[in-house]
């Protein structure tokens, strides 16, 4: 497909804008007029401009924000929120932005752990929704799927079960995560040690650039195509929709979770955990989760640590993999659940499932459990001493609403090379770590004590997560990992300290690819790529 202005329909929603008293800011009708001007063939554009004086402004950005520690006054407001139905409204958006000197937010479920797709603290800024953009078709027969960005996973998985039991999608497990971001970053989930990451599964997508063309995979070339598949598709354009490997599953799935806590034994059990989890069948997830549970009624403290497990296949295949590779936990048939895939997405998500719960909860896209969080993430190359983990059980009975999420690598993802894509945690990696902190309530000095502590726990686990560079997943964004300097000149060589993390030796590449689509830095945020160009690329 050759690069085009052409019209060309898709559902998009354009998300908020930071205003700078140091930058002459365009109200809504001129920016309606410049839209108008442009590209004539937007139509209906009132009604997808959203002001802070309309009525429906507060209600549809206070949707989209999931991290309530940014729902305040006193948190910068987009000057617009752009609901476009067509991509030429798209196209408009991102040329008057450029007339008017303003940013560029793109938003699809509102997930952004740091709020980077609806919130700007670097200068004037509008966000593009993807709610409209939500269409999937799904072609059983090709084993394919296009998905536009603004759908959720859980609307994703949803339509694949519509068209086939024998059809699923190796990405996250969290339903009202958007599609436009979870891709662009990776896409960790439940199938990963069999089929990869959502990103390995994308084979071509739609992407309007920085100058407003619109590409699919042959027109904007390999290496572009390469960095949107886990290097944050919004430092390159903006996704207007993707096309996906559906991946085999079996008729029938088994769930199990199994609860010990610190006197139950639960520290050994991690232990052996991290040296088998990596080699278990690929058929096989197994991850922790580790969360305080209060005693009862002596009021004492304790940790619950969860053994949430998907197998590809029957009870009666697990129960004797699980006596051969992992007999210390001591599953037993009582244990485990037997169901299509489809409802264990609905299991993982701890939504209802089974006889008389319908899947169609998936289409809600209303996150359930919002609160003000602070996360931070890591991967692990060794396994974590005794000592190491009371450590870490010391520090997590401090806070009362933590989580400690262990998900094991192996199998399909460390036969992978570290270069097939952004995401470079391979062979190599026994689990990746999430660690989330959340609180009740609201201000700064609320936060300021919550994240402290999440620091903390972060210098402490140093010693025990990779290094030269301590890796981090993009998908979990931490700004303590360094921000870009919008306000002057984004360097390679600053934002290679954090970029190092997320993308080991890829972000030289990404960074090179940014220059060449996006040399003037116009699709920016706080821990976008950066350009690289010139002399710099010679450096290391």
């Amino acid at each position: 497909m050759v690069a085009s202005r052409a019209t060309f329909l898709i559902p998009f929603t354009f998300l908020l804008l930071t205003i700078s008293s140091s930058v002459s800011i365009p109200n809504h009708e001129n920016f309606f007029q410049c839209m108008a001007h442009h590209f004539p063939s937007s139509i209906q554009m009132p009604h997808i401009i959203y002001t802070p004086n309309t009525t429906s402004y507060a209600s549809l950005l206070n949707s989209t924000i999931q991290n309530l520690r940014f729902v305040s006054s006193t948190t910068p407001k987009a000057l617009l929120i752009v609901a476009p139905t067509h991509a030429s409204q798209i196209q408009a958006s991102i040329t008057c932005c450029k007339d008017h000197g303003l940013q560029v937010r793109v938003l699809s479920g509102g997930h952004d752990y740091e709020g980077l797709s609806y919130l700007s603290i670097s200068g004037p800024f509008i966000v593009v929704d993807l709610i409209n953009l939500r269409s999937i078709t799904i072609d059983v027969e090709d084993r394919t799927a296009w998905v536009q960005s603004g759908a959720t996973i859980g609307e994703l998985y949803y339509e694949i079960a519509q068209k086939s039991s024998s059809h699923g999608f190796p990405a996250g497990i969290c339903p009202t995560v958007g599609v436009g971001g979870h891709f662009s970053g990776g896409g960790v989930g439940t199938m990963m040690r069999k089929y990869g990451l959502a990103a390995d599964n994308v084979v071509d997508a739609y992407l309007i650039d920085a100058n407003g063309l619109i590409h699919d995979r042959k027109s904007m070339g390999e290496d572009l195509f390469w960095a949107i598949r886990g290097g944050g598709a919004s430092s390159f354009g903006v996704i207007l929709s993707w096309k996906i490997k559906l991946v085999q599953v079996p008729p029938t799935v088994t769930v199990f979770t199994i609860s010990k806590t610190l006197e139950q034994g639960a520290t050994k059990l991690v232990e052996r955990w991290q040296s088998i989890a990596h080699k278990f069948s690929e058929d096989l997830f197994i991850r922790i989760i580790v969360q305080r549970m209060d005693g009862v009624g002596s009021g004492s403290r304790t940790l619950q640590v969860l053994f949430n497990s998907l197998f590809l296949g029957t009870v009666e295949e697990l129960l004797p993999l699980m006596g051969k590779s992992f007999p210390e936990l001591g599953l037993e048939k009582k244990d485990c659940l037997a169901m299509p895939w489809i409802e264990s997405v609905l299991y993982f998500a701890g939504l209802p499932h089974g006889p008389g719960h319908s899947i169609d909860v998936l289409l809600d896209r209303r996150h359930q459990d919002k609160a003000s969080f602070k996360a931070k993430s890591d991967f692990v190359e060794k396994p974590i001493s005794q000592t190491g983990l009371e450590g870490v059980w010391e520090r997590l009975l401090e806070e009362d609403m933590v989580f400690m999420i262990m998900d094991p690598l192996g199998g399909r993802m460390s036969e992978i090379s570290t270069a097939e894509i952004p995401f470079p945690y391979r062979k190599g990696y026994l689990y990746n770590i999430q660690y989330i902190v959340k609180w009740n309530g609201r201000g700064v000095r609320l936060s300021k004590k919550h994240i402290h502590w999440m620091r903390r726990l972060y210098r402490y686990m140093s010693s025990y997560v990779s290094r030269t560079p301590r890796g981090a997943y993009l998908n979990y964004r931490d700004l303590d990992l360094g921000m870009n300097n919008l306000k002057g000149n984004v360097t390679y060589s600053t934002a290679r300290i954090w970029g190092r993390k997320y993308f080991k030796g890829n972000f030289r590449k990404l960074a090179r690819v940014k220059g060449e689509v996006d040399p003037s830095n116009f699709l920016r945020n706080e821990q976008s790529i950066p350009p690289l160009f010139g002399k710099e690329k010679r450096g290391v």
